[in-house]
């Protein structure tokens, strides 16, 4: 994976939200609650919200792309 650290960590935070996103699936499928998130989180609600908003950020900047130097020099190899 190239670019700027920021890149790599959005890309991280899209990955992880992804599989979150895939156990609410499966456990909302299987009667159950898989929400990674909210089982470590779940008695603080504002950090859990915080956490989805992040992750949210992080999909729009993977989306958008990131313009920084570096991360335009690895879109051009």
């Amino acid at each position: 994976m190239k670019g700027c650290g920021m890149h790599k960590l959005s890309g991280a935070l899209v990955f992880i939200g992804g599989l979150n996103w895939g156990l609410v699936g499966i456990g909302m499928l299987m009667g159950s609650d898989w929400n990674v998130v909210h089982m470590i989180l779940g008695s603080w609600p504002t950090v859990e919200a915080i956490v989805y908003v992040v992750v949210g950020i992080a999909a729009i900047m993977m989306l958008v792309g990131c313009k920084c130097a570096k991360c335009k020099a690895a879109a051009t190899m």
